[in-house]
């Protein structure tokens, strides 16, 4: 898990990939507000990947901001990286995880399906909303059931009204 002396390291790993429209960029106030959903990948101490497991109702979660430094890519940290998230989601109690990607093949090769994304809840759309890129998406949208358990539809709470006494 990060800490919020991982923030400055984890905005340093994620920028350039932002930068690059590979991720949404990532605001060190977002990433504080952020900090419980994040996992950091070490090398000899120093952070070298890092992701996010988003929690959006009672069963479905979608991983963000999947980086590995390029110097340290193909050594299997963005597959433990996500099994890491995998494992966290199910401990939860997820039956469904996402992610939106420029690289369906790999997670095709951890069990990841092409999915319309149209299929994603809206709610998901509230980030989304957010990207440059977002009228004309050219991301693939991937997932994946851990558990046989039913998807659930995302609920709305009803919010309480106060009223004044007279």
């Amino acid at each position: 898990m990060a800490e919020t002396d991982d923030v400055d390291a984890i905005h340093d790993l994620l920028q350039p990939f932002a930068d690059r429209g590979i991720i949404l960029p990532r605001s060190h106030d977002d990433l504080y507000q952020h900090l419980q959903e994040i996992v950091v990948a070490e090398y000899d101490g120093k952070p070298v990947g890092t992701t996010a497991l988003h929690v959006y109702g009672s069963n479905l979660a979608e991983i963000r901001s999947l980086v590995v430094r390029p110097d340290h890519q193909k050594r299997q940290i963005g597959r433990l990286m996500i099994e890491a998230a995998e494992q966290w989601a199910a401990g939860l109690g997820i039956a469904r995880i996402f992610a939106l990607t420029y690289v369906p093949e790999f997670f095709a090769r951890l069990g990841y399906a092409r999915v319309p994304k149209e299929t994603l809840p809206h709610k998901v759309w509230t980030v989304c909303v957010h990207c440059a890129k977002f009228a004309d998406c050219d991301e693939i949208a991937v997932e994946k059931r851990l558990s046989d358990a039913p998807i659930e539809p995302m609920r709305l709470i009803p919010i309480l009204e106060v009223s004044q006494p007279d």
